[in-house]
């Protein structure tokens, strides 16, 4: 049975790949690329990030599928220190880590001789439309940004907190890290989804976790990989850092927001909109809930992607 939750087009090649970011750490990706592509020219090319605690054989690997037919050259991986990427201890997050993960996917691509180093986009779904909004602040070599249902991971580790209740968080979690560190830094790391895919989420779980579990616990979406959450300390950068603090100087190069228009997580992509400057787009999915930008090709709006893109690489 396959690892990837979609299946490779007859006519796309898929290549697992391996390269460095600039911490050392070797990342685990897959190049996708039209069979019939004429290798001997420079092509656009667009990094996918996967969903905040996601794998490459998840969403990625559907988009990645659609957009290699439509002639771009498209590299997935997984985060550093999830799946096959390299980093110990496993599961850690960090939202510098997650952001260079972005711009190494970036020196990658532009070492492919068949890769035009000024058509280089980035492609975030869920928590990595962040990262993804993050790296093209500093790195001018990403020229377009695309995000998917994205999630700002460091609004959401303080959202719906009082400053009291931030504060005892941040008092469980430093004395989460005397515990870590007296187990010789081995981190507390609790999965959020089972070992094997259900057939259906429990029913008495309340939304969104019900969301989550409607994908990652179940066989539409489960991975044995991506079991869902990070090491417990892993949440102490995301309280102490703001991910989208110069969102404005992205411009001029463009951005385009997709969004379900039931999402829950709506509510990001229109503050992030809000405060990017021009050029920018918003394009709202009907009848579509978060999840369904992971992977239901039904929902996921590729000719927009299409069009957007070619328009601003070309």
């Amino acid at each position: 049975m396959s690892e990837y939750i979609h299946a490779l087009s007859e006519s796309v090649s898929r290549v697992h790949v391996r390269y460095p970011n600039r911490y050392g750490l070797m990342l685990a990706g897959d190049l996708y690329t039209a069979k019939e592509m004429d290798q001997t020219k420079p092509q656009m090319a667009v990094i996918v990030g996967a969903p905040y605690g996601g794998v490459k054989e998840q969403g990625p690997c559907v988009y990645a599928n659609e957009l290699a037919q439509r002639g771009f050259v498209v590299l997935t991986f997984d985060p550093c220190y999830m799946g096959e990427s390299e980093g110990k201890p496993r599961h850690v997050s960090s939202p510098d880590l997650f952001t260079e993960n972005f711009s190494a996917g970036v020196d990658f691509l532009g070492l492919q001789p068949f890769v035009d180093r000024e058509r280089i986009a980035v492609l975030g779904i869920c928590g990595s439309g962040g990262f993804a909004l993050s790296a093209a602040q500093m790195d001018t070599r990403i020229k377009a940004v695309v995000t998917a249902s994205m999630y700002d991971m460091t609004v959401a580790a303080r959202m719906g907190q009082t400053p009291e209740q931030i504060l005892e968080t941040k008092k469980a979690l430093a004395a989460q890290r005397w515990k870590d560190a007296e187990n010789g830094y081995l981190p507390q790391y609790i999965p959020f989804f089972p070992e094997t895919p259900l057939e259906e989420p429990p029913a008495d779980l309340p939304e969104p976790d019900a969301e989550w579990f409607r994908f990652y616990a179940v066989k539409r979406g489960h991975h044995v990989r991506a079991r869902g959450g990070f090491t417990t300390t892993s949440n102490l950068p995301f309280l102490n850092f703001d991910l989208l603090s110069h969102l404005d100087e992205i411009s001029p190069r463009p951005i385009l927001f997709i969004v379900g228009d039931c999402a829950h997580s709506r509510f990001f992509s229109e503050g992030a909109y809000a405060k990017a400057l021009e050029p920018k787009e918003m394009y709202l999915v009907e009848d579509a809930e978060h999840i369904d930008l992971y992977d239901r090709t039904d929902r996921i709006p590729f000719d927009k992607i299409e069009s957007f893109l070619k328009s601003n690489l070309n």
